[in-house]
């Protein structure tokens, strides 16, 4: 029996990204036993191409993506996206195409701004972001706050909440090395190097922590358009000697290094579902983060970390102090971390959930159906 062909659209398969990561897993994943996976690349990552280049190549992917639909006869295209004005506008000529070829549309987003603020209000251009999505034959998030939004921005639209995962079998067979009190306590941030990432706040949170008594070090994994400016910020704070700058780390690198660590510092200004939070969750860190985006539906305050508020160095130094007092505390939110990933969070589960979706469209079912029988 042929597998059916789903086009699973989203940015180049090596790209430092949150969605580059879910396309890899999901082509990995056992849904590639029931469907045939194909990435077709939309965006300029991996690409040498000029202005002349780009422009070019935007005018003809959408017609070079009809012809694979056609060609391979795909009944599925698994567009992977984000609220914000440039991946809106050059994705919705991929949609469009997708529709007018017969195929089955799941438009997936990747955070970005939440539906009623993407347009600051504007009625005719928030009615086409309504025709949009109802061009989909299913919309997919990723947090609850992101599924009541388009619910009530777009009421009847055929939207479901499918959280990312991680493979997490690497994971389970990492041993970690106990936390002792006379031991300063070991932060970590994987991630993007920019001001959203609430880095200035991370490193103000540990300078205010030293002075507290607090032993505390931070490794700083990643690269970034705020790299120089973290980096001087350290200086001034003179926090040089506890805070180390190791660049971008990835595969067996980055899992020993959250190993390697107590507690994963992520204090996001805005955020969808970093992989960094489940992975490092998976390794066995505590958090402290902040309750933005899908982070609240994954840790469980004071279970398995702390949310502290965004722009608030304060908190993120009392949450410090409190991790590394009580190292006990510390061990069990390890543990529930590492069982919170194991029991929502695993590949297995997402390769399921689609499974589900994809054969739900390719029957000719209305996606509805299959979003109500999930509650």
């Amino acid at each position: 029996m042929r597998r059916p062909v789903a086009l699973v659209l989203g940015p180049h398969l090596e790209a430092v990204s949150g969605v580059s990561t879910h396309l890899r897993l999901l082509l990995a994943s056992p849904l590639a036993g029931d469907f045939r996976l194909v990435h077709f690349q939309v965006g300029s990552e991996g690409r040498d191409e000029g202005a002349f280049g780009r422009a070019v190549r935007l005018a003809l992917s959408p017609l070079k993506l009809a012809l694979v639909i056609l060609v391979r006869n795909a009944a599925i295209v698994h567009l992977n996206t984000s609220l914000n004005t440039r991946a809106y506008w050059r994705d919705l000529a991929y949609l469009v195409i997708a529709k007018l070829c017969g195929a089955r549309v799941v438009y997936q987003v990747h955070g970005g701004a939440l539906p009623q603020r993407f347009f600051r209000g504007n009625r005719l251009l928030e009615a086409l972001l309504r025709g949009t999505l109802r061009l989909a034959d299913a919309v997919v998030v990723l947090a609850r706050i992101e599924l009541r939004a388009y619910r009530k921005f777009a009421p009847g639209l055929p939207v479901m909440a499918l959280p990312n995962a991680i493979d997490y079998a690497p994971y389970a067979a990492l041993k970690r090395l106990p936390s002792r009190g006379p031991m300063p306590l070991r932060l970590v941030y994987v991630g993007r190097l920019a001001r959203e990432k609430g880095l200035i706040e991370t490193l103000q949170g540990l300078k205010l922590a030293h002075t507290q008594g607090v032993a505390a070090q931070l490794a700083i994994a990643g690269s970034g358009p705020d790299e120089g400016r973290l980096r001087q910020l350290a200086e001034e704070l003179q926090l040089s000697r506890d805070v180390a700058f190791i660049g971008p780390v990835f595969g067996a690198a980055k899992a020993q290094l959250l190993a390697g660590a107590d507690v994963l510092v992520l204090a996001s200004h805005a955020e969808g579902l970093p992989y960094a939070l489940l992975e490092g969750m998976a390794a066995g860190d505590a958090v402290i983060a902040t309750r933005v985006g899908a982070m609240p539906d994954v840790v469980v305050d004071g279970a398995h970390g702390f949310f502290v508020p965004p722009h608030n160095p304060l908190e993120i130094a009392r949450a410090i102090g409190r991790l590394a007092a009580d190292r006990g505390l510390l061990a069990r939110m390890s543990e529930a971390s590492r069982r919170r990933i194991a029991g929502s969070y695993s590949l297995e589960r997402l390769a399921s959930d689609f499974r589900r979706l994809y054969f739900e469209l390719c029957a000719g079912r209305d996606a509805r159906a299959l979003i109500r029988s999930d509650g």
